[in-house]
């Protein structure tokens, strides 16, 4: 791994020299005028080792973790700890780092809950119950051996060879707790590491056990999984595991190729990751990501064969629009503008594709402009990302016409400026004119208005549309005197 520190056997056994923040000073100090046992462990020290930035650490005390906490944040003029006695731990952030303290404690379960039956523990006892062997590695903070390198299950051998390994036996270990199933996928995929063989079979035998986790927390390691550099590697294992079957089915549905008199439509799933992968490469944004994932979901509901044209999807971007609210509602993902915005995108993600095939008008770009508003420049992002084929030349041809869209969009845009516009002449202004109450009528004389501006036959400006407003209202059989 290109990251990794370049140990010598005596940097594996003791990284003192990298615990310089004055937290560990102060923690050291008063842990060894106490005579404590206290410990750095888990992620942070396992960022520490691959050399990744760090902004959390974790401090388990044989003990009190409660009362450390609330000593070293005196000692470190630090105003706030939050306390939480049913748990035991205690929390503060000290300039850059937010700092949680908790009691080493061993664990049992009950098959229905993943709540475990906590009691005091040894450091031992805490790193039995870690999830990987990678953040079960703990440091001293004692200062008689202040940076020593507790690794009972030989993680730092596991970091350097890329994978992800339970400390106890993996059935036990994804039983107990099925979140730890999603979290081994999230892990391998942000790290690039590989699933060891009895681990990644027991995800797959305890996949059904994912149902007594709440939606909430997986689509939490769901969301880091698509906010990581190549996201298909995490869906791709989601899928063959089968915890995406678990909770969701629509995404599975798009899986496979169907071929009928020798014609074939794409493997949905493998194109909807690649075109995941391709937005990643332009966005850091979640919900942009998210549009990518849900672009096509609805194409299995409306797949048709004809024997002339092959296979067809045809309105599958309008039932996908149906379909995010309901996936998003049951998924436990905000059913706000954010949901929205990725609804818009789906609705819209086939608009720009087909500007590229054909004569790109002004009046369809102007149509798209007003449909797509502020996030119209997403929308290409997504629609870029959309062209996918194993034939190099028809991507490059396709990429080349994308570009005299994007072009032709700016063009307009400056030009008429359409882009989240409204009519010039509102509502109030057309009943004050014909002395009218609101009506169907008044709404056909603004939505005309609005068509030709679209259209061309009038500018985007209060004059052109004023005078136009008595076209329609005399085609409407409005007395116009």
């Amino acid at each position: 791994m290109k990251d990794i520190l370049n140990f010598t056997p005596e940097m594996s056994k003791n990284y003192s020299q990298y615990l310089k923040h004055p937290v560990f000073k102060v923690a050291s100090e008063i842990v060894t005028e106490e005579n404590l046992e206290a410990y750095v462990i888990g992620g942070y020290v396992r960022d520490l080792i691959l050399g990744r930035p760090s902004k959390d650490i974790d401090i388990v005390v044989v003990g009190n973790g409660l009362d450390l906490a609330k000593k070293i944040a005196k000692k470190l003029r630090v105003k706030k700890v939050s306390t939480f006695v049913n748990f035991g731990t205690a929390q503060f952030i000290y300039k850059d780092l937010d700092v949680e303290f908790v009691g080493a404690r061993k664990e049992s379960y009950r098959r229905e809950s993943r709540k475990p039956i906590v009691e005091d523990g040894t450091l031992s006892d805490d790193q039995n119950r870690r999830d990987f062997t990678i953040n079960a590695m703990a440091l001293s903070l004692h200062r008689d051996n202040f940076g020593d390198l507790i690794d009972p299950f030989n993680g730092v051998e596991d970091l350097q060879k890329e994978i992800i390994r339970t400390p106890l036996d993996p059935e036990k270990t994804y039983s107990d707790d099925p979140l730890r199933m999603m979290r081994a996928i999230r892990f391998a995929t942000q790290l690039d590491f590989k699933i060891e063989k009895k681990s990644l079979e027991a995800i797959r035998e305890n996949a059904k056990r994912l149902e007594i986790i709440s939606k909430e927390r997986i689509v939490d390691e769901l969301n880091k999984i698509i906010l990581s550099d190549k996201p298909s590697r995490g869906f791709n294992l989601l899928f063959s595991t089968h915890l995406l079957h678990e909770f969701f089915p629509e995404m599975v549905a798009l899986y496979g190729i169907e071929t009928r008199d020798g014609k074939s439509h794409k493997d949905n799933f493998h194109h909807t990751l690649e075109v995941l992968d391709n937005i990643c490469e332009t966005t850091d944004d979640l919900w942009l990501r998210w549009a990518a994932i849900m672009h096509d979901i609805a194409k299995p509901p409306t797949k048709r064969f004809n024997k002339q044209v092959g296979w067809t999807f045809h309105g599958h971007e309008d039932l996908g629009a149906k379909f995010v609210p309901r996936i998003f509602k049951r998924m436990k993902l905000p059913m706000d503008a954010k949901m929205k915005y990725v609804q818009k995108l789906v609705r819209l993600h086939l608009r720009p594709i087909s500007l590229v095939k054909g004569f790109v008008t002004d009046s369809a770009i102007r149509r798209l402009l007003s449909e797509a508003g502020d996030d119209v420049d997403d929308l290409m992002k997504l629609c870029n990302a959309d062209i996918t084929s194993k034939n190099e030349y028809k991507v490059a041809k396709y990429k080349k016409n994308f570009e005299l869209v994007v072009e032709k969009l700016k063009a307009v845009e400056e030009k008429d400026r359409i882009r989240n516009f409204q009519p010039p002449v509102s509502g109030q202004v057309i009943m004050e004119t014909f002395k009218m109450d609101p009506c169907y009528e008044i709404g056909q004389i603004k939505a005309k208005i609005k068509d030709a501006i679209l259209d061309g036959k009038i500018q985007n400006n209060y004059e052109e549309a004023y005078g136009y407003m008595f076209v329609v209202a005399k085609e409407l059989g409005i007395e116009t005197n």
